[in-house]
């Protein structure tokens, strides 16, 4: 028997995967699927071919050389610093060591978007040999939470960064309102008491419509100023009654030169940090540049929205005589058939539509997590798109296809059902111990053993009661393959239930002397298999533009954004994976042991990719869904 098993196994290592059923086949009966598919194909692309050749070669009629066989691209996370427009960066300034920040307010969990900026911002420092500063922009106390901040870290740490330090607008709350005062003895600052209509008006009015004009309060003395402003710190002024502008050039074409806001009045709410000790805040426009400065920032990376920023940002540093960093901007990252927007995302959350900001669904940061997206796939796909001043727009499909060769070559395999059977096999008369490699393609993730028993479970839709000639599974008096058992099956019966009219149970013989399967199906084994809740996740929303639905993007919501398995079983070695976890050991993974549940990360063949959820217990696994084995994954 076990020479039988041998000759199998070498047999089944031969067997090559059909991409359009997810099946496994001989070479011989892929070639035949392929040739009836791509006979249309093939003629159009032969056409395509020849016209390109003759373009080529002006017009001959030499044949196009072999195209070469494909090989796998390992992507360089550092090309994007070696070269384009960070490298352009770099050499406008080419100064060290390098130092640079990443500046979150934290009124909220981060997005795929910020994985960029931390990518950016990290990488930058990390590649040229200097430091990068995780830095709270903590001015804001009405919308700032401790979960926040610690998510925040957390997500840092997760995509394999340390910060040189981790500081707070806040600490420097006395410097930044020292430089208000000195801003206003330069007459360069001033209290206004205008309204939101009055400010608009300054500035043009609807569209730019009327001339713009300066606040008659930019007259005031620097005495009365300073006392206002005092008086400002002291609670004399109710919110919204006076805040100090910077007086910059309401002549200039750039709105962001137009007399920003410095300090405003927030006394309702106790600060994360210094609680009632400041009743008024410095904006961001006044903040950001100011503590770049005080860190010694040499390139202060941000997104282009900030690019009439930088003019203001500059004079702001330039005025008050203090050492001026770089800014400079690089287009953000987008993906649509999604929503990103915090108040949408809490919607969501409060009408139950997702569990938690950490919904797998979601594209915040914890929910890729959760789902079981590597981090260091995030940063390969960041390097792939790279970094130009051009906002990149992406759809879901594109990130997940990013994943999918991601975790093709880093995580083990193993066989799963999600909607089991039992299969009776009636000659098979003892348990057999298979030794099965985790990878085909790597002997370094090793093997496991796993028990094929004379009862085994396959997937529901792996059986019909009626076959027909385009399908290639089981069905009565049809054979079919188990991956890696000794023989094919052949089916002989079943039995439903009465009641529902699903079936309960089939019963099967091996196939010892009937010709060579067309196809292979997964199967688990009746000794060592566990059961799980394994949770299919589909796209949140029906369409690439759910703001654009009508009726607003709840009414896009997809109705099976989320199909839970609850009685799927799973074989051994999925202990085997637990215990060596994370799958693979990379960037805020990198240790065996020191990653969350989302390390035990699989390839369950034939199904898609999946990874444990936060929800799993010591008696019960719950399995998340990944990323499908192919876009357009489906079975015959």
């Amino acid at each position: 028997m076990m020479a039988d098993m041998g000759a199998v196994a070498e047999q089944t290592a031969k067997l090559h995967l059909d991409e359009e059923t997810g099946e496994l086949v001989s070479k011989g009966e892929l070639k035949k699927r392929q040739a009836k598919r791509a006979k249309k194909a093939a003629t159009a692309k032969a056409k395509e071919a020849k016209a390109a050749v003759a373009a080529a070669v002006g017009g001959n009629d030499k044949k196009p050389a072999p195209k070469p066989k494909e090989e796998e691209v390992v992507i360089d996370s550092e090309a994007m610093f070696k070269q384009g427009f960070l490298d352009d960066v770099f050499k406008e300034r080419p100064m060290k060591p390098v130092v640079t920040r990443f500046p979150p307010e934290p009124n909220g969990f981060l997005h795929i978007g910020h994985a960029k900026a931390i990518a950016v911002n990290f990488g930058f420092a990390k590649y040229h040999g200097g430091v990068c500063y995780l830095r709270y922009d903590d001015t804001n106390p009405e919308k700032e939470e401790e979960k926040y901040f610690t998510a925040i870290q957390d997500m840092v740490h997760w995509l394999g960064f340390t910060p040189y330090k981790i500081t707070h607008s806040s600490d420097n709350f006395q410097k930044l309102y020292d430089l208000a005062e000195k801003l206003i003895t330069l007459e360069k600052a001033y209290v206004c008491h205008c309204d939101d209509t009055e400010i608009k008006l300054q500035r043009g009015g609807e569209k730019g419509a009327t001339p713009r004009y300066r606040c008659e309060h930019a007259s005031q003395t620097v005495e009365a100023n300073l006392k206002k402003f005092r008086d400002m710190r002291d609670g004399v002024y109710k919110p919204r009654e006076a805040f100090l502008r910077m007086k910059m050039d309401m002549e200039d074409g750039n709105p962001q030169m137009w007399d920003l806001a410095a300090y405003r009045i927030k006394s309702d709410t106790p600060h994360h940090r210094t609680g009632w000790d400041w009743k008024i805040y410095p904006t961001y426009d006044f903040t950001h540049g100011l503590c770049d400065s005080f860190e010694k920032i040499t390139h202060s990376l941000c997104t282009t929205e900030f690019i009439n920023s930088r003019q203001s940002y500059e004079w702001l540093n330039k005025v008050l005589g203090v050492y001026e960093p770089m800014q400079r901007e690089y287009g953000r990252l987008n993906i649509t058939g999604t929503v990103l927007s915090k108040r949408k995302i809490q919607k969501l959350v409060d009408d139950g539509h997702v569990r938690d900001w950490d919904d797998p669904r979601l594209f915040t940061l914890v929910s890729l997590r959760r789902r079981g997206v590597p981090p260091q796939a995030i940063l390969d796909f960041i390097s792939e798109l790279g970094v130009t001043p051009s906002t990149t727009t992406i759809q879901i499909k594109r990130f997940e296809q990013s994943i999918r060769k991601y975790l093709e070559r880093t995580v083990p395999r193993l066989m799963m059902v999600l909607d089991p059977i039992p299969v009776t096999i009636e000659d098979a008369t003892e348990t057999l111990d298979l030794e099965l490699p985790f990878s085909p393609k790597d002997p370094a993730m090793g093997s496991h053993t796993v028990k094929f028993t004379p009862t085994v479970y396959i997937d529901r839709s792996d059986f019909r009661e009626v076959d027909s000639k385009d399908y290639f599974r089981l069905a009565p008096g049809k054979t079919v393959g188990l991956m890696n058992a000794p023989y094919p099956i052949k089916a002989t019966s079943f039995g439903k239930d009465e009641a529902t009219g699903k079936v309960t149970e089939v019963r099967a013989v091996f196939d010892k002397e009937g010709k060579k399967p067309k196809a292979f199906i997964t199967w688990v084994g009746t000794e060592g298999s566990q059961r799980v809740e394994a949770r299919v996740h589909n796209s949140l929303f029906k369409s690439e533009r759910p703001d654009d639905a009508e009726g607003g993007f709840l009414n896009d919501i997809h109705p099976e954004s989320e199909v839970v398995y609850p009685d799927a079983v799973i074989e051994s070695g999925i202990d085997e994976v637990k215990r060596r976890a994370p799958w693979p050991e990379a960037a805020g993974e990198s240790e065996r042991g020191k990653s969350g549940p989302e390390g035990v990360r699989f390839q369950a063949m034939r199904l898609a990719y999946f990874a444990m959820d936060s929800d799993s217990k010591d008696d019960k696994i719950v399995l998340n869904k990944i990323v499908s084995l192919k876009e357009d994954a489906g079975k015959n």
